[in-house]
């Protein structure tokens, strides 16, 4: 690890953390004597491994915008990386880890990384992954396949039980995606325009026709699986990063921790404000890195729905100093893609989902409808912009910019820039 001290810490789907993960962190802060720690949480992703080297990467720089080994101005400084059980598809581009990519332009496939975490990270039953390999894979062109192929998709999505608070998203109400319930084939049209308008679907000679609504069908299957893994993050932010934080306060009191994510690592270090026990203020900022989920989630009223607020309504306010959110117009995953997922059943917005005004995410346009929100450039947050508590959104797409379809710029974020924007929220570095 390119920092220390260090500390991992592990949950399972439900939020229940490694005791020895907890104790070794609970301990180590105290012994070290720590002034501050900076708490990182993964999004998609299938390897351990994979997300050790993202926080080697990420916190590489830290030290030296820092000074030293880590000392900033009589700071003490540890880290912690957060594991938890998410899964991500071989065929997204993630710019500083390219191995075992699945290369774009090729016919839908469930290549063998992807069937795995679908068993073992969703999880999926066997025989329904290898069947859903096996339409894939022939790509029949009778309406009955596609509609086998959509209904074991939609049987995968964890639709059984309430997320904590009772809010099935991030917006709060009362009916599912209409990924999950409009007409089968509508909703694989919908998917394969939407590929076709990042430039994911491959050239003619792969077939046309009924045969490219098995594009759609294979993203229904990607959104089907992150529909579960935003939920779940929810769940270990709220029931097992935000109590622990609020064990670390209790026996470290002046402790300030610095909670960064990245897409629905984003989701889970904003839901652990949810499940801070309430005398507990030692959250000292929060950087969000391309979040992947709804830009009114810290909405105190939605503009739809004044009655309503958002599943984290007013919760930046427990935020000691700034909820700074980096966004970048070259993340297509949140651009296109995400709003196209998380539209309602019922509602009349765009079909492509092209129109984010109701179902987009903060990381492809920043936090909405929460008042004093400034706006800054990168240039400008590096420059002394950010304020010093409240919410502010920061377009990084000048450095945010690299990766391929479907997901394009959604996993570039290993950049001393947002290092530095991290510790600039938490008033560590100048």
């Amino acid at each position: 690890m390119s920092v220390e001290p260090y500390w991992e810490l592990t949950f399972d789907a439900d939020g229940d953390a490694r005791p020895g993960d907890r104790d070794a962190l609970i301990r180590g802060s105290a012994r070290t004597g720590l002034t501050d720690l900076v708490v990182f949480a993964h999004g998609w992703n299938n390897e351990r491994s994979t997300a050790t080297r993202l926080y080697d990467r990420f916190f590489a720089p830290f030290p030296g915008l820092l000074g030293g080994a880590g000392e900033a101005g009589g700071a003490r400084v540890g880290y912690a990386g957060v594991f938890w059980p998410s899964m991500r598809f071989a065929d997204e581009p993630v710019p500083d880890f390219p191995e075992g990519r699945v290369a774009a332009g090729c016919p839908p496939v469930l290549d063998p990384d992807t069937r795995r975490a679908l068993i073992e990270i969703l999880p999926c039953p066997e025989a329904v992954a290898d069947r859903l390999a096996e339409l894939l894979a022939d790509r029949p062109e009778d309406r009955a396949s596609l509609d086998e192929f959509v209904g074991l998709a939609r049987g995968l999505a964890d639709t059984a039980h309430e997320e904590h608070g009772g809010d099935l998203g991030d917006v709060p109400g009362d009916t599912l995606p209409a990924m999950l319930t409009d007409d089968a084939r509508r909703v694989c049209e919908s998917f394969t325009a939407a590929l076709a308008s990042v430039g994911a679907l491959p050239p003619e000679l792969f077939g046309g026709g009924p045969k490219k609504l098995w594009h759609g069908a294979h993203e229904l299957l990607r959104q089907t699986s992150y529909y579960t893994m935003k939920r779940r993050a929810g769940t270990v932010g709220q029931a097992g990063l935000g109590p622990l934080l609020g064990e670390l306060a209790r026996s470290a009191p002046g402790l300030r921790v610095h909670l960064a994510g990245h897409s629905f690592g984003a989701r889970l270090v904003s839901f652990a404000l949810r499940g801070l026990p309430a005398d507990t203020a030692c959250v000292a900022s929060l950087t969000l890195l391309q979040g992947a989920f709804s830009h009114y989630a810290f909405a105190p009223r939605l503009p739809f729905a004044s009655d309503r607020g958002g599943a984290l309504g007013g919760l930046h306010r427990r935020v000691r100093g700034p909820v700074v959110c980096c966004h970048s117009r070259h993340d297509t995953a949140l651009g296109v893609l995400y709003p196209l997922a998380s539209r309602m059943s019922g509602d009349d917005g765009s079909l492509l989902g092209l129109d984010d005004s109701r179902w987009g995410a903060l990381g492809h346009g920043g936090i909405r409808a929460v008042g004093g929100c400034a706006r800054l450039s990168l240039r400008e947050a590096l420059g002394g912009g950010l304020p010093a508590d409240g919410c502010v959104n920061v377009d990084a797409s000048a450095v945010v910019a690299r990766g391929g379809p479907p997901s394009g710029a959604h996993s570039d974020i290993c950049h001393p820039e947002l290092a530095r924007t991290v510790l600039l929220a938490g008033r560590l570095v100048r």
